[in-house]
Parts: C-alpha cells; sequence; structure tokens
C-alpha cells in the first residue's frame, strides 16, 4: 500500500499543507498568517499558530498527525568538511569538535545536523547543517500543540536543493522579504546564501537589481575558489518565488553571466490547479521519502533530519523486561547455588589431599621465577640505551607538530582574512587575484592580486567609472568596520582611460594593505 505523506511549512506569511500518495499530489492548501506572528522563521505566537494549523488540518480534512516539517533555514551556517576516515564510535564527537573550529557561531546556540558522503578512501566529507536553538524549539512546541507529531525536519533550503534532477545547477528563490541562492555541484549543496531584501521595495522590479547582484557576487564567489571548475553557461539557473512568475525578468537576473534561466521545475505528478511554485519547499520535504533509488539520477544526496535529538521518539526502557527477568533468574541462581553449597563440601576432602602436591610444586616453580628475575636484569641493562634514542626521537617529534599546529592556525587566519576581503568587496569593483588581468575596450585597464603574507594583506583592484573613487572609499570603510582588520591604509588610487567600452572607459586602479 502506498504511504501517505503529509508537509508542513510555516513561513512569515503563511502555512503551506500537502498531503501526497507516492509521487502523486493528494491535497494541498495555504493559510495566510497575520504580521507578526512569525518572524524572521521563528514563531512569536505558538498557541494562535498551533491553533491556526489546527482548524487548516480539520478544513481539509487531513487525518494523519505524524508530519514531515520545514524549517525556514534563516540565519542558518553551512559547511563541506573533509576529515580523515573515523571509526562510527568516535566519529560523532570528532564532527562536533571540527564543527566547532570551522563555524562562526558557539554550538551552545545551535542546533547541528551532519550527514557522511561518498569520499575518497581513508577520507571523509562531512556536510554540516547549524540552525538557530530557538526556531526549532517553537516549530516543535507549535506542531505539538496543534495535535501533530514532526518525525523528520528539514531547511527549507536544503529541500529546495533537493527537487533538480542536475549534476549543477543554480537555485534562485526570492520572495517579498528575502532572497536564497544555492548552488549546487556533485549532487552536494556547496554554497548557500541568504539576505534579506530591501524593507522599501515592494515590487519585482524594485528588488531586481539586488537579486542581480547577490546571484553575480556568489557566482563570483564560487569561481575563484573553483577554479578548476567553474560555473560556465552550461549550468542551469532555476528560479522559484515571485521570480518563477515573472519570465520578462529572467535575462535581466543573469545579465552578462549569459545563464539559461528556467522556472524549477516539479518533479511529482500533479493534479490540476495545483500551484507547484507556491508548494516547492512543501515537495521538496516530501522527496525526503520518495526520491527514487536511481544510479542514473541526480538529485542531492543531502537528506538530513535536522529534528533536534531532544525531540526524537524514546526508546522503549528495556528495564521493564530485564527486571521481571532478573527476579526469575535470580531465584534460580539461590536454588543452584544451594545444591553447589553441598556438593562443595564433599569435594574438599578430595581437595585437601590434591593440595600438598600442589604446595611442592609452587616450591619448585619459585626457584624457577628468582632464576628468571635474574635474566630480565640483565635484559634491562641492555634496554635501557634504546630506551634513551627513543625519548630523543618523541622530542623531536614534538617540535615537529608544534610547527604543524602553527602552520595550521596560520593557513585558518589568511583563509579568513582572504574571506572577508571578497565578501566585503561592492559588486562594482573587481579584485584581481594572482596576477589576473582584465580587458577594457580591447586594452588592459589593469592587473594585481589579493596577496597575503600572514601579517598583513594587498589588494588590487579596478572600481570603472568616472566615481568610481566613491565605491574605493567605501570598500576601504567596509574593511575598517569589519573588525578583522586593525589597519587598513590605501597604498594608492589612480585614474585611468582606456578602449571605446564604455562601461569600462574609464575609471581608477587602487592598492590596499590591511593588516
Amino acid at each position: 500500500m502506498t504511504k501517505k505523506i503529509v508537509t508542513l511549512f510555516i513561513r512569515d506569511t503563511s502555512i503551506n499543507l500537502l498531503e501526497m500518495k507516492g509521487m502523486r499530489v493528494q491535497k494541498w492548501a495555504s493559510s495566510p498568517l497575520e504580521a507578526g506572528l512569525v518572524s524572521q522563521g521563528v514563531i512569536q505566537d505558538e498557541e494562535q499558530v498551533a491553533a491556526q494549523v489546527r482548524e487548516l488540518f480539520r478544513l481539509e480534512k487531513v487525518t494523519t498527525r505524524k508530519v514531515i516539517a520545514g524549517l525556514s533555514g534563516l540565519n542558518s551556517l553551512y559547511r563541506l568538511i573533509t576529515m580523515p576516515e573515523l571509526p562510527g564510535a568516535i566519529l560523532d564527537e570528532a564532527v562536533k569538535h571540527e564543527a566547532g573550529r570551522v563555524m562562526p557561531v558557539s554550538l551552545d546556540e545551535v542546533y547541528l545536523s551532519y550527514q557522511p558522503t561518498a569520499a575518497p578512501k581513508g577520507e571523509m566529507r562531512v556536510f554540516l547543517a547549524a540552525y538557530p536553538r530557538d526556531g526549532a524549539d517553537t516549530l516543535v512546541r507549535t506542531l505539538r500543540k496543534a495535535g501533530l507529531e514532526p518525525y523528520l525536519m528539514d531547511l527549507a533550503p536544503l529541500a529546495l536543493c533537493r527537487i533538480p534532477n542536475e549534476p549543477r545547477a543554480i537555485i534562485v528563490n526570492a520572495r517579498s522579504e528575502h532572497l536564497t541562492i544555492m548552488v549546487i555541484t556533485e549532487r552536494l549543496p556547496q554554497l548557500i546564501r541568504w539576505l534579506q531584501l530591501p524593507g522599501e521595495a515592494e515590487s519585482l522590479t524594485e528588488k531586481l537589481p539586488a537579486v542581480t547582484e547577490e546571484l553575480s557576487r556568489t557566482v563570483t564567489f564560487y569561481n575563484s575558489s573553483h577554479l578548476e571548475s567553474p560555473l560556465d553557461s552550461d549550468v542551469p539557473v532555476f528560479v522559484c518565488g515571485e521570480l518563477a512568475e515573472a519570465p520578462d525578468a529572467w535575462p535581466s537576473l543573469v545579465g552578462r553571466l549569459n545563464y539559461n534561466v528556467l522556472a524549477l521545475p516539479s518533479p511529482v505528478e500533479q493534479i490540476e490547479g495545483f500551484p507547484a511554485n507556491e508548494f516547492m519547499v512543501n515537495i521538496g520535504l516530501a522527496l525526503k521519502e520518495l526520491l527514487p533509488e536511481d544510479v542514473e539520477a541526480h538529485y542531492s544526496i543531502v537528506n538530513l533530519n535536522t529534528l533536534p535529538e531532544i525531540y526524537l521518539p524514546k526508546a522503549f526502557p528495556i528495564s521493564r523486561i530485564l527486571v521481571p527477568v532478573g527476579v526469575t533468574i535470580g531465584v534460580a541462581v539461590l536454588v543452584y547455588l544451594g545444591l553447589l553449597v553441598q556438593n562443595t563440601m564433599a569435594d574438599t576432602k578430595v581437595l585437601d589431599s590434591q593440595l600438598n602436591a600442589m604446595q611442592r610444586s609452587i616450591t619448585q616453580q619459585r626457584q624457577e621465577i628468582t632464576s628468571i628475575k635474574e635474566q630480565t636484569v640483565q635484559t634491562q641493562n641492555e634496554i635501557n640505551p634504546v630506551r634513551t634514542q627513543i625519548n630523543q626521537v618523541k622530542a623531536k617529534t614534538g617540535i615537529f607538530q608544534s610547527t604543524a599546529t602553527g602552520l595550521e592556525q596560520v593557513r585558518e587566519k589568511v583563509d579568513q582574512d582572504l574571506e572577508k576581503i571578497a565578501s566585503l568587496a561592492p559588486a562594482d569593483i573587481a579584485l584581481l587575484y594572482g596576477g589576473d588581468k582584465i580587458e577594457m575596450g580591447g586594452q588592459r585597464a589593469g592587473q594585481g592580486q589579493v596577496g597575503h603574507n600572514v601579517d598583513e594583506a594587498s589588494i588590487t583592484g579596478i572600481a570603472p567609472g568616472n566615481e568610481g573613487y566613491k565605491a574605493i572609499f567605501e570598500y576601504a570603510k567596509a574593511l575598517r568596520n569589519s573588525g578583522r582588520f586593525s589597519m587598513v591604509i590605501i597604498s594608492s588610487i589612480r585614474a585611468y582611460e582606456t578602449g571605446e567600452d564604455e562601461d569600462y572607459k574609464q575609471g581608477f586602479n587602487f592598492a590596499f594593505t590591511v593588516e
């Protein structure tokens, strides 16, 4: 019999309910929420939202109590880490330790879920997701007040990543208040970025420049760290949310990136009138249990259960079985011991006769032990020089380990500095890496690099336009205010004029030094 699956996703503006039977949609419903009941993915009024959920289930005559729940994923963090291959007994502790090192938040403030993925022999690749505790806690409490029991939970961006059957893809989910961009390669979400859209922008036309800028920034950031396999024009861009309903805006979305833009396709069987675009997260949640085991498929392999461990069903207490059984066994043991004592007393006389013979044997063995001790002393004298050499090797090993630890700390600092330098760069500034050059109007406009020598980093780039210098000062201010660098020095700003291309005809080369 085909199993029914019910998914529930509560966003800031609505409650979305979807019931499926196998891969076919059965029922769907959406209930709008008053402003303030849910904010930034966190339920603010649990009683009122629970009552609205109960009413939605009653009106739609959905009797299933067990549901797959979705979390908004706002303020969540994602990482793909590589570790040595470890046995299962210590994997959990090792992953938490590494997550504490790479995540820029305290693990006391978030719930952590992870999933090992395929990796070369001797290594492990682990996908990590850290999400705020308050959002998960309020969601579970609200659903239980509504009489429901979540048995699986997932983050909305990961649910959307599960929908396209593509080995490499970009997903852009634009909603009224926020934007999420997901980059998928090797069937893994490699990069997930979220940002709040301008509150004063009401129409999609007003929001589109911010969406376009963030998409370009995301692609640039990904390509700069994956030079061997950048996101080329063959990678499809799938859109959902408001963008899916506005195909006229798609060319402006990708701009010069030259990607093919498509509405995110639904992989499930739909019935007439079903608005798939509005229920994409619910569909992704249902696919947690419905994706086919097809070796040729390219769906995301990340399928975490982000339901916190404290809310998982408790195991049946084995003590309720073991105590009665233990009492019965204890009585049987006492009876047995009584019989054994009687038999032992009869055997004691026989053992006494054997004791004298054993004592004579012991005397002989003591003499042999004395001889062995003398040989041991001689051997120990031969071992001492070897032990001294071993201690010397251990001392040298300690020095090497300390050096390796220091180098790892330096590498981590450099990586974090470079990530901050790239993430704060305005969209209209081009940073140059490792001697790259930029051609404008057929002529070289400038070249340089972003470098780091532990104590300081050098940044070289260009800012096109008559007022490019403003973007340069804005970038310097952002670096200074980031709290990452103690000093930001503008080494040089030089104007240039080159080529016939009006977009890049003139501008400014610049160089920073940050410490």
